[in-house]
């Protein structure tokens, strides 16, 4: 196996680019980092910076190599989704870095996922606390099964946190939402739960 198959192999998502959109990084007041779920594309987010009225901001749409992010279910022990989820996460990480590099401070960047993409963003957002603009899970809960549940250390300092789900979503135990917002109020964010009767995976 040559070394850049075996690179390739312990840490998928490197060297997966971005999308851009919205002002430039340099100029931008705040930063949308958007994360796509499994099977979704970079482009296929910006449709949601749009929704939001994010026409003054940096819009980062990430980009997940073979258009998945981890190979199993968020519910599976979260070994079994290694090593495709630490390289995730490692790629949100770099691309928080970069956006607070070129100027944007934390409490300036938002980070918002849908499906596989919300369970990155929370379960990142809960590893690495900090009083971010805001995160937004759209139909997502962190990672792993209930007998490796995390314990997770430090304070969001009031970031504000949505939560929002389907109750008849088949992929998202609404449970598990609940439990998020257990966890993140915990850690010191403004949480937002919100469970729509009848609303499927979407």
């Amino acid at each position: 196996m040559s070394t850049s198959t075996t690179a390739r192999a312990n840490d998928p998502h490197a060297g997966q680019l971005s999308t851009m959109a919205g002002v430039p990084l340099t100029s931008a007041s705040y930063a949308l980092i958007l994360v796509h779920g499994r099977g979704g594309t970079a482009e296929g987010m910006l449709p949601i910076a749009r929704a939001a009225g994010a026409s003054d901001g940096a819009v980062v749409a990430l980009r997940a190599a073979d258009g998945s992010w981890y190979p199993n279910r968020f519910l599976a022990p979260a070994s079994q989704n290694e090593p495709w989820l630490s390289s995730a996460l490692a790629l949100l990480g770099n691309t928080v870095q970069s956006v607070r590099s070129a100027g944007v401070p934390t409490e300036r960047i938002l980070i918002a996922g849908f499906s596989q993409g919300a369970c990155l963003s929370l379960e990142y957002a809960a590893r690495n606390p900090a009083r971010y603009g805001g995160v937004a899970a759209l139909a997502g809960g962190l990672i792993g099964d209930d007998s490796d549940r995390r314990e997770y250390a430090g304070s969001m300092a009031g970031t504000p946190v949505l939560l929002s789900c389907g109750d008849a979503d088949e992929h998202i135990p609404e449970a598990r939402v609940h439990h998020a917002a257990e966890v993140f109020t915990a850690l010191g964010a403004a949480v937002d739960l919100r469970i729509y009767p009848g609303l499927g995976h979407s």
